[in-house]
């Protein structure tokens, strides 16, 4: 469509500010920005849409319209919301840039004009798909009338002939095609969203491709349209956050007009996102509310009858009050590593600031605690998470069970946990930065909220103590040895593993005569000679003759108890 268009619709009630001999410029989509430098999304022809909430001064305008002149946008339309009137500096930098300028009426939404222009240039451009539009409203309804993504999915499938899928940046299967072929399988879908979150951190324009298994799939990734610039200052944080729609099909070889297309498509789901983000909303203050009484020791009974304002809103229909469990997370950066995924410098001087952990891991614990607690359509509504400074907590309600409490409740396990999603976290996390979690027993009082709020945090301080990109504990690993290990300094770790084990791992160099795997398998079999020979296929003497071997190398005595000790240590050391 061309920019003259936009003006003869009054339902739009855009006012020309500029560029009266530019309105023939063809459209060829939309982007809703508030980025100081949106470049890395714009491949020309674009409609730019902002709040202008980039402006802190005057001075701002100049370099913000020098960008999208560079980037080939097609005009910039600036909202009234924010400011009332549009800057006269923003005018000026337009006019002298020949930028065609739009100022948008605070009464009408970015997303009609979105809904708009995508409907225009999919009806120009390939009719086939001015369904996907036509049914915008469908989507955005709520209940069994809407049919949120999958709409577009299905029709993608039926008028285009493309299988697509939305993926979370953790790699869960959001919305697929309800006909056309089977499901995608988890570990494909943790493949693609793995792939998608390494080819973000490059900062490369999407859609990314990639060959899984002799089938290529193009990937796009789905922005929120109302992400705040100061939280998606860096590409760390939106590669983190962004979902992912995959379309099985290659579109290296497309033309033009389908990738618009495409991009039109996300345009449309990320609608979808934003209504999904601000439902959560009211479980975010709720969590808040919560922690924040429990961290300022509020009485338990003000705890308590805040909990009972959450439980129906978290599992609506709850009879009794639940029983509660504590995640939490934290993000964390390596600053030094720097890379593309760096904040920009200017003159070795950094000046994107470091990047906030808290709202990262806020995101991500969302996404991460849907799966484990998957009970229905929106499972994500049984998760309220709050963040503090670099952190973020997750207070999580288990249906309470009936008698007595035995505090055998399980509700999530921290070695499941991470299962699913710990290869695409990785990859979005690889090079510099780490995501750590930790998980609380079950507590059924507004009393022992605080306890779990504790527990959960040292369990988390043990996990980030341990190698790996994404590392998760959980309360039962504080009663153990397993919590004192990791804080065991290096060299002291280095120098008692070296002292028992080294003579062992030489003799087995030289000789190749197991000795290390036949210690394992003896303290495991708690020094049954006979459940150990069986377990390793040995004669009885066989195993006598190894485990006095170890004894001779090391001058220990694997019958006594502190021995054996010992060892056992030293194995989970090393």
């Amino acid at each position: 469509m061309r920019l003259r268009a936009l003006l003869d619709t009054d339902a739009l009630g855009l006012k020309l500010l500029g560029g009266e001999d530019e309105l023939d410029r063809t459209v060829r989509g939309v982007m809703t920005t508030d980025l100081r430098d949106p470049s890395r999304y714009l491949s020309g022809g674009e409609l730019v849409l902002t709040g202008l909430a980039w402006r802190r001064d005057a001075a701002d305008s100049e370099p913000f319209v020098r960008i999208l002149v560079q980037s080939g946008v097609s005009a910039l339309a600036a909202g009234e919301a924010e400011l009332g009137d549009v800057p006269e500096d923003l005018v000026l930098a337009c006019a002298r840039h020949r930028l065609p300028l739009f100022a948008v009426n605070e009464s009408v939404a970015f997303a009609t004009i979105t809904e708009h222009v995508v409907r225009q240039v999919s009806g120009e451009r390939a009719g086939d798909l001015a369904a996907v539009v036509d049914r915008h409203r469908r989507m955005m309804t709520s209940g069994p009338a809407g049919g949120g993504p999958d709409v577009v999915l299905d029709l993608l499938g039926s008028d285009l002939d493309l299988r697509a899928w939305l993926l979370s940046p953790a790699g869960r299967l959001i919305a697929g095609p309800k006909v056309g072929g089977p499901p995608l399988p988890p570990a494909v879908c943790a493949q693609l969203a793995a792939e998608h979150l390494a080819a973000g951190r490059t900062g490369r324009r999407g859609p990314h491709r990639v060959a899984l298994g002799g089938t290529t799939y193009s990937l796009f990734p789905i922005r929120s349209s109302g992400r705040s610039p100061q939280a998606a200052r860096d590409v760390r944080e939106t590669v983190l956050s962004d979902w992912l729609l995959a379309v099985e099909a290659d579109a290296g070889d497309w033309p033009e007009e389908r990738l618009d297309l495409l991009q039109g498509v996300t345009q449309l789901i990320a609608v979808e996102r934003d209504r999904r983000d601000a439902a959560r909303t009211v479980r975010r203050r709720l969590a808040q509310e919560v922690l924040e009484l429990v961290q300022t020791g509020a009485p338990p009974a003000e705890i308590a009858a805040r909990l009972r304002v959450a439980a129906p809103v978290l599992l609506p229909g709850l009879g009794a009050a639940p029983h509660w469990q504590v995640v939490v997370a934290r993000v964390e950066w390596d600053e030094a590593q720097g890379g593309p995924a760096a904040p920009a410098t200017e003159g070795g001087r950094r000046t994107g600031g470091t990047v906030e952990g808290g709202p990262i891991a806020q995101s991500l614990l969302e996404e991460i605690l849907v799966d484990p607690l998957s009970t229905g359509p929106e499972p994500s509504d049984r998760i309220a998470v709050a963040h503090t400074g670099d952190e973020a907590i997750a207070l999580v309600p288990l249906p309470a069970v009936s008698g007595e409490h035995d505090g055998s409740e399980a509700g999530i396990l921290a070695d499941v946990l991470l299962e699913a999603v710990r290869d695409p976290l990785s990859a979005g996390l690889d090079g510099d930065g780490r995501l750590t979690l930790g998980v609380s027993a079950a507590v059924h009082s507004a009393e022992g909220l605080r306890g779990a709020l504790e527990e959960a945090r040292h369990a988390r301080r043990v996990a980030a103590a341990r190698p790996g990109r994404v590392c998760a504990a959980g309360h039962q690993e504080l009663a153990s040895h397993v919590l004192l290990l990791p804080f065991v300094p290096d060299d002291v770790r280095r120098a008692f593993t070296a002292r028992l084990l080294d003579p062992l791992r030489d003799y087995d160099r030289r000789h190749r005569a197991e000795l290390i795997p036949t210690l394992e398998a003896f303290l495991d079999c708690d020094g049954s000679w006979t459940r150990c020979a069986t377990r390793l296929h040995l004669h009885v003497n066989t195993l006598r003759y190894r485990v006095g071997r170890i004894e001779q190398l090391t001058g220990r005595d694997l019958s006594r108890l502190e021995d054996k000790l010992d060892f056992f240590l030293a194995l989970r050391m090393s």
